[in-house]
């Protein structure tokens, strides 16, 4: 569905993107993080900064990394993929070095992308019950607003609403802030849906939606169908086949729109803010925000 705005509502749909884009967080990877010379000209100081963890990605490269945004002063959250861990000794040593090295206080945990797990974890609930992320400040899970077959193999979401209460009633035990991380989308109906049936259920972890940044729309339907992305798919087949926007770039303005004039209307809503996935590259995506209602970001003084 196309938005159309008339000239007196433009204030006022730039001032609701400019509210839900506060306090954003962007996600990268170690080899992306290197072509970037300084973050500090990009994003807000302190903005959260996940660092994906693919298998294969050496642990060193990932804690460099941490350190490095460290640094420069951003809040940094690396990923620990259950699957890819292949013992409790190798948590605790990823752990001590990213507190060791990096004061590293926040955790991303999910089972992670491969099918077969490489020893001991084989889902997020397993890491908690590890006791090693005990003090942790803050503890992030992934979010799946239009389902994941590699949990519910009968499409529904039974297991995965079974382990989003024991989340929650760990969280009710712990200290630590948490937030569901989720996958991105490209619809905004399926994800109101999603967060209204968590609601529902009694589920009220804050949820931070993913949102895929400003990229070609090869890129966007390539990684959408790499990721197990499913009904808002539609969405960019649909623009694929309209010839006057196929090589144009998406943009993801319609809707985070959608979204934040949903949450204007519903304050309870559960999205709490925004995760950015930058397809299109990490400046592109820090320059969309800023249009948008992001804080441009100073290099920090080094007197």
């Amino acid at each position: 569905m196309a938005l159309f705005f008339k000239p007196e509502t433009i204030k006022t749909t730039a001032a609701l993107l400019e509210g839900f884009l506060q306090d954003y967080s962007i996600e990268v990877m170690p080899r992306t993080a290197e072509k970037v010379e300084d973050f500090r000209t990009l994003l807000p100081q302190k903005t959260r900064v996940y660092i994906a963890h693919i298998e294969g990605t050496p642990i060193g490269d990932m804690v460099t990394t941490a350190k490095r945004l460290r640094q420069e002063g951003f809040e940094v959250m690396p990923h620990f993929p259950a699957r890819i861990i292949p013992n409790r000794a190798t948590l605790a040593d990823w752990i001590a070095r990213y507190q060791g090295e990096a004061d590293v206080k926040q955790a991303l945990l999910l089972g992670g992308g491969v099918s077969t797990p490489a020893g001991d974890f084989d889902n997020s609930m397993q890491l908690l019950e590890s006791g090693l992320f005990d003090g942790f400040e803050r503890l992030h899970f992934a979010g799946h607003p239009e389902g994941n077959r590699d949990i519910d193999p009968d499409g529904g979401d039974r297991v995965v609403m079974e382990a989003l209460r024991w989340k929650q009633a760990y969280g009710e035990r712990s200290d630590a802030k948490m937030a569901l991380a989720t996958q991105f989308c490209f619809e905004a109906a399926p994800v109101i849906k999603w967060a209204d049936r968590l609601a529902a259920e009694g589920i009220d972890i804050p949820i931070h939606i993913g949102v895929a940044g400003p990229a070609k729309l090869q890129t966007l339907i390539k990684f959408a169908i790499a990721c197990g992305v499913g009904p808002s798919l539609k969405v960019l087949q649909k623009r694929a086949m309209n010839v006057t926007k196929l090589l144009l770039p998406y943009a993801p303005t319609e809707f985070v729109t959608e979204l934040a004039a949903h949450k204007a209307r519903h304050p309870e809503f559960g999205i709490q803010s925004v995760h950015f996935f930058p397809l299109g590259g990490i400046k592109t995506n820090a320059a969309w925000a800023i249009e948008h209602g992001g804080r441009a970001a100073q290099p920090a003084s080094h007197s």
